[in-house]
């Protein structure tokens, strides 16, 4: 029996939309607001989360916060790598100025729990996801964005993330310009049996 025929015309759409998303970093405004920004972090709140720790934290760093946070970073990066500080710090300004919001996703991290570290930071990594899925399902864009600022003690802390907790990456979100579709992974590459 074709069970597909039985499946909900809402699941349908909702499969079809996640089957196509893909990360964006060329955004431009309008960023998610309102009841739509209410939505995209409700469903970082839904990710599974083994214990009920409720590990996840955001912080929205949009409008002109941004110019603030980019001067933040900038500080970060002339004490981390002083020899490249002007060409890094440039481009991380721009950066910051293209991108419509930028919300910090971080782990509470409970040290010495029963619910051992990497999945109190797995839960955090499906809220990231679940964020860039709802917002592509509202029509936006995003991208999950690490690198040398998402590692330093400093940007962490500037944004509240003090050891144990830490800072997992960002957040860009915006609306996509049009662009090419993105090549998908063949499913057999990805994929096994295991037969015992």
């Amino acid at each position: 029996m074709d069970h597909t025929l039985e499946r909900p015309a809402a699941s349908s759409t909702a499969l079809h939309l996640l089957l196509y998303r893909q990360s964006s970093g060329a955004l431009v405004e309008p960023a998610p607001s309102g009841a739509d920004l209410d939505l995209i972090l409700d469903a970082g709140l839904r990710a599974p989360d083994h214990g009920r720790l409720r590990p996840w934290r955001f912080v929205l760093i949009g409008g002109e916060a941004r110019r603030a946070w980019a001067e933040r970073v900038a500080e970060a990066i002339r004490r981390r790598d002083p020899g490249n500080a002007e060409a890094m710090t440039e481009k991380y300004r721009a950066w910051v100025a293209r991108t419509p919001m930028i919300v910090a996703v971080g782990a509470e991290i409970q040290a010495n729990h029963k619910i051992p570290e990497i999945e109190q930071l797995l839960s955090v990594g499906a809220a990231a996801m679940n964020m860039l899925n709802a917002a592509h399902f509202l029509g936006y864009g995003g991208m999950w964005v690490t690198g040398p600022n998402a590692y330093d003690p400093a940007v962490a802390s500037a944004l509240g993330f003090e050891a144990p907790s830490r800072l997992v990456g960002f957040l860009a979100l915006g609306t996509p310009r049009p662009g090419p579709a993105m090549a998908r992974p063949a499913r057999e590459a990805h994929v096994r049996e295991w037969r015992g």
